[in-house]
């Protein structure tokens, strides 16, 4: 079997820093191949793969404001599928753009939606000829059809497990309304417990008049965009992840990662939580700031090898390529993995 991963190019993939949709692509690619799939990642040309690597940008976008991501996302789409009569597949991450483009595809088209940025894009999808895959079935549209979810897998071998984890909390994601930062800190401040933030800042008028005042680096700390090579320490240090969201989170890959070390989350139940965290083994689930306060609480009766555990047993990469194998089987009526 020959596959396209067609992936996004905000990014290096993996990532450097932040970029869940890069990481995720670049995990499937690894599995991937190892499992004998012939792969090429189309992604930044810097980007690090064992697969074959094709790509039109040397590197992100995101990381280079002499270019627009419009113009090479829509680039970067062109070339691949000029290439696509060469597979027997090509899988997409790049959310809408390849699906207006759809019909130059030469090969079947499958596309994974990893969040919807609006109901307003939704006539891309709707109209195009791509088969789709959810990545939780609390975000699915029911204006499509669905091929499978497949839940985000991840490396725990990226993240080690962490036994006492430590006196603080965690709030770990892009720092915007939606995330919940400054109800994070109100949480934090309510249990009386240090927390310390990592991750961009997406929205700058937010941080500026709801984060930043609060940090002190003492009870509050900013650690802004933490790599992979820190994520795992930032994670495994903490008694709890806090994901008090203000949207309907469409995954949470932080969530997955937090539990590999051990470290049980406290989220509100919106979105995927209630398919992600499991109440009493990997965290809780609440619906208010005054809950979120009274599970904190609680943490320490979660027992975290169990957490990390059963964690692995659900999310674990392995099981990710497994599940995208047998939607590639079923897409091209194949028997074998290979």
């Amino acid at each position: 079997m020959k596959v396209a991963l067609l992936g996004p190019v905000a990014w290096r993939t993996p990532p450097l820093h932040y970029g869940p949709w890069e990481q995720v692509t670049s995990l499937l690619a690894e599995g991937l191949v190892a499992r004998g799939v012939d792969v090429t990642l189309f992604a930044t040309l810097d980007s690090v793969t064992s697969a074959k690597l094709d790509g039109v940008l040397p590197r992100g976008y995101a990381d280079d404001p002499s270019v627009d991501g419009r113009i090479w996302e829509a680039l970067h789409v062109a070339h691949v599928f000029s290439r696509s009569a060469e597979f027997d597949l090509v899988h997409s991450h790049l959310d809408w753009l390849p699906l207006a483009f759809a019909d130059h595809c030469r090969a079947p088209l499958l596309t994974t939606i990893h969040g919807f940025s609006g109901p307003l894009i939704l006539p891309a999808y709707a109209r195009a000829a791509s088969a789709y895959v959810s990545i939780s079935d609390s975000d699915r549209s029911p204006d499509l059809d669905y091929v499978a979810t497949v839940h985000h897998g991840i490396d725990f071998g990226a993240f080690p497990f962490s036994p006492e984890g430590g006196p603080g909390l965690i709030s770990f994601g892009r720092i915007h309304p939606d995330k919940g930062t400054h109800t994070a800190i109100e949480i934090a401040r309510r249990a009386g417990m240090p927390l310390t933030i990592c991750g961009i800042v997406q929205d700058e008028r937010y941080f500026e008049e709801q984060v930043a005042p609060m940090i002190d680096g003492d009870q509050v700390r900013f650690l802004g965009s933490v790599g992979p090579d820190k994520r795992g320490e930032v994670l495994g240090g903490g008694a709890a992840l806090l994901h008090p969201i203000a949207f309907d989170e469409p995954f949470g890959l932080s969530v997955v990662e937090a539990m590999a070390c051990g470290t049980p989350v406290v989220a509100y139940r919106r979105g995927s939580m209630a398919e992600v965290v499991d109440p009493g083994v990997t965290g809780f689930l609440v619906d208010s700031a005054d809950e979120a306060v009274e599970a904190v609480g609680r943490v320490k009766t979660i027992d975290r090898e169990g957490c990390r555990a059963h964690a692995e047993g659900r999310f674990g990469v392995d099981q990710m390529v497994t599940n995208y194998l047998r939607v590639y089987r079923e897409t091209l009526g194949h028997s074998s993995d290979g």
